[in-house]
C-alpha cells in the first residue's frame, strides 16, 4: 500500500534538503563548474534552495498547493545564482507545474512532474551539453516514467529515482571529455542527485536512500577534491546576472540578443519577473539593453578570469600540504573551540554539538580531507560516538575512535598525542590521558525537572551539570559556575579550563574569572571564548 505524504511531509523534505545542500556545497564545488568558472556550483544551488525556503517560511499554516508552488518557483528564480543557480530554479519550476494535476505525490505524478521538469529545464538552456545537470535531470525523468510503467508503489519510485540520479552522474565523465580528463563528475549534476536524495530520504524517514559512497566506489570516474582550470577555453570575462522587472520585454528577443553579447546566455521566468545571467565582455550593453524594458535589481558582475587565478592559487597551496601519517578530526561547537582543537594539533574540525550532531556522512568527509594514511576521531559528545565509530567502520582511511564525550577531555587527550605511534597506541594513550577530567557543564533547564538530588527544576532555572549528573540549580550562570566547583571538589584540583558559550558578554566572564580567582588562590585557571551555543560555561576541573 503506498504511502500517503501529507504538505507537512514535502515543506519539512525541503527544508531538510535546504541544511543537506547547504552543508555539502564544499563538496560541490571542489568539482567546479563547466564550461568555465562561473562562481560555485554548491553555493549557487544551495543559494537558490535557501530562497525557496525563505519564500516557503512566510506562508501562512494551511497555506494551499497553488500558494506553495508559486512560493517554491518564485523564491528559486528570485534567489538564483550562476549558471546552476538559474538551471536549477527551473528545474524546481518544472517540477512544481508537473505536479499541477495531482492531488497526492504518488508515481503518476512524479512522471509528470520530471517530465515537465525536463521540458521546462531545457527550453531554458540554448545549447544544452550533455553530461551535465541537464542529462542527470533527463535520465531521472526516465526513472520516474519506468516506475510508472512498472506500476510501483511511492517509496520504491523515489528510492528509484534518487539511484538513478546517482549513477547517472557516474556516467557523465563519458559524455563530457574534460569531466574524464581530470577524474571527476559533473558538479551540477552531482549537486542535484544529493538535492533529490535529501528530500526523498526526509520523505522516508531514511538516513540516506541509497549507499552513495559504495556507489562512488563502483568504478571510476570518482568524485575526487580536485579543480578544473578551465578559463582558457573563454572568449568571456564577466559573469554577469541580474533580475528584470518588465511587462514588455520578450523573453526570446531578449535571450537572441544576449546570444550576441556572449554566451552562456539564460533568460527565465515570465512577465514581469525574469532573471538574466550571461557571460560577457560588455556587461555595460547587457544592461542597457534590458533598462529599455523596465528596472533591473540585484545586479552581479563576476571578473572570471580573476576568479579562476584565485582558484588556481588556492588549489596551488593545498597540493603542497604534505599527506601527514597520522591525521585527527574532532567535533566542537563554537568557532573559540575550533581554534584551540586547532591549535592543539586537531586537522579538521567538524561543526557540532549537544543538538547539532554531524552525520557518519559529515565525519567521513572530515577524515577524508584530513589527507592523512590514519586518522583518530574525537566526538567529543556522547550523541556522536555512535557516528564516529560508524565513520571508522566505513572509511576507506584506517581510523579509529577516541570515546571522549565532552571538549575538555578532547584537549587532555590531545596531549597524549604521539605522531610517531599507531591508531590503537594512541586510543589507549589519549584515553588514558582524559580519564581524570571531570567536566562541568551550565545551562538553562528548558522545562520542568529535578536534579540529582530530587530538588525541583524549573524552565529556565541555571543549571549545572557534573560529568553527566544535574548537581546544581540557580538563577544565575555564575551562581551556578561557583556552587559547580565546589561539588566538583575544586580545592582538590591544579588546574581549571573554562570556555565561555556565544551567551556569555565577555565582561561577565571576565567578573566571573575575577570571582574564581578570589576563591581559589593556588587553582592554575586557563580561560577561553569558545562561542558554544546553549551551554554559556564549560569547565573543567584537573
Amino acid at each position: 500500500m503506498s504511502k500517503t505524504f501529507t504538505t507537512q511531509d514535502v515543506l519539512n523534505a525541503i527544508a531538510f534538503a535546504n541544511r543537506t545542500l547547504n552543508a555539502r556545497r564544499e563538496e560541490i564545488n571542489r568539482l567546479n563548474v563547466f564550461p568555465v568558472p562561473d562562481g560555485d556550483t554548491g553555493t549557487n544551488m544551495s543559494l537558490t534552495l535557501e530562497s525557496v525556503t525563505e519564500n516557503l517560511s512566510r506562508l501562512p499554516i494551511g497555506a494551499q498547493k497553488p500558494d506553495i508552488c508559486k512560493a517554491i518557483t518564485t523564491g528559486a528564480l528570485m534567489g538564483a545564482r550562476g549558471n546552476s543557480g538559474v538551471i536549477t530554479s527551473q528545474i524546481l519550476r518544472g517540477l512544481c507545474e508537473g505536479s499541477e494535476s495531482y492531488d497526492s505525490l504518488t508515481p503518476e505524478c512524479l512522471d509528470g512532474m520530471f517530465s515537465r521538469s525536463v521540458d521546462v529545464a531545457f527550453q531554458a538552456v540554448r545549447k544544452p551539453v550533455e553530461g551535465t545537470i541537464l542529462t542527470v535531470l533527463r535520465d531521472t525523468a526516465a526513472a520516474a516514467h519506468h516506475a510508472r510503467k512498472k506500476k510501483m508503489d511511492t517509496a520504491p519510485a523515489l528510492e528509484a529515482i534518487v539511484a538513478e540520479a546517482f549513477a547517472s552522474v557516474q556516467r557523465t565523465p563519458e559524455l563530457l571529455p574534460i569531466l574524464k580528463d581530470n577524474d571527476v563528475v559533473d558538479a551540477g549534476g552531482y549537486g542535484l542527485a544529493i538535492l533529490f536524495d535529501a528530500f526523498v530520504s526526509a520523505l522516508l524517514g531514511k538516513e540516506t536512500v541509497i549507499d552513495e559512497f559504495a556507489l562512488m566506489r563502483t568504478g571510476a570516474p570518482k568524485v575526487e577534491i580536485e579543480q578544473i582550470n578551465d578559463w582558457a577555453g573563454s572568449q568571456y570575462r564577466y559573469c554577469t546576472e541580474f533580475l528584470v522587472d518588465s511587462d514588455t520585454l520578450d523573453a526570446q528577443a531578449g535571450l537572441d540578443f544576449l546570444g550576441t553579447m556572449g554566451d552562456c546566455e539564460l533568460l527565465v521566468g515570465q512577465n514581469p519577473n525574469f532573471k538574466v545571467h550571461v557571460h560577457t565582455n560588455t556587461p555595460d550593453r547587457v544592461l542597457a539593453y534590458m533598462l529599455e524594458y523596465g528596472q533591473i535589481a540585484e545586479v552581479h558582475i563576476h571578473n572570471m578570469q580573476l576568479q579562476s587565478q584565485e582558484r588556481t592559487s588556492a588549489l596551488a597551496e593545498e597540493r603542497t600540504k604534505e599527506r601527514k601519517a597520522m591525521g585527527i578530526v574532532a567535533v566542537a561547537p563554537g568557532a573559540g573551540n575550533a581554534k584551540i582543537l586547532e591549535s592543539l594539533g586537531v586537522d579538521v574540525v567538524v561543526s557540532g554539538g549537544q543538538t547539532m550532531n554531524p552525520s557518519t556522512k559529515d565525519l567521513l568527509d572530515a577524515v577524508n580531507a584530513a589527507n592523512a594514511d590514519e586518522v583518530l576521531i574525537l566526538p567529543n559528545n556522547s550523541n556522536i560516538i555512535l557516528a564516529a565509530q560508524a565513520c571508522a567502520g566505513l572509511s576507506e582511511v584506517p581510523c579509529a575512535v577516541v570515546p571522549t564525550k565532552t571538549l575538555p577531555q578532547a584537549f587532555a587527550a590531545l596531549f597524549g598525542f604521539d605522531a610517531s605511534a599507531g591508531l590503537t597506541e594512541n586510543v589507549e594513550a589519549m584515553t588514558e590521558a582524559f580519564k581524570d577530567v571531570r567536566t562541568g557543564e551550565v545551562t538553562h533547564a528548558i522545562k520542568e525537572a529535578k536534579d540529582a538530588h530530587d530538588n525541583p527544576i524549573r524552565k529556565g532555572d541555571a543549571i549545572g551539570i557534573a560529568d553527566g549528573s544535574i548537581e546544581v540549580v540557580a538563577t544565575s550562570v555564575e551562581e551556578t559556575v561557583l556552587r559547580l566547583l565546589e561539588v566538583m571538589e575544586a580545592p582538590d584540583a591544579d588546574t581549571l579550563t573554562i570556555l565561555a558559550g556565544d551567551e556569555m558578554p565577555q565582561d561577565r566572564f571576565t567578573a566571573l574569572i575575577n570571582d574564581i580567582k578570589e576563591r581559589y588562590d593556588d587553582l592554575e585557571i586557563d580561560s577561553h571564548q569558545g562561542g558554544q551555543p546553549l551551554y554559556p560555561i564549560i569547565l573543567a576541573l584537573e
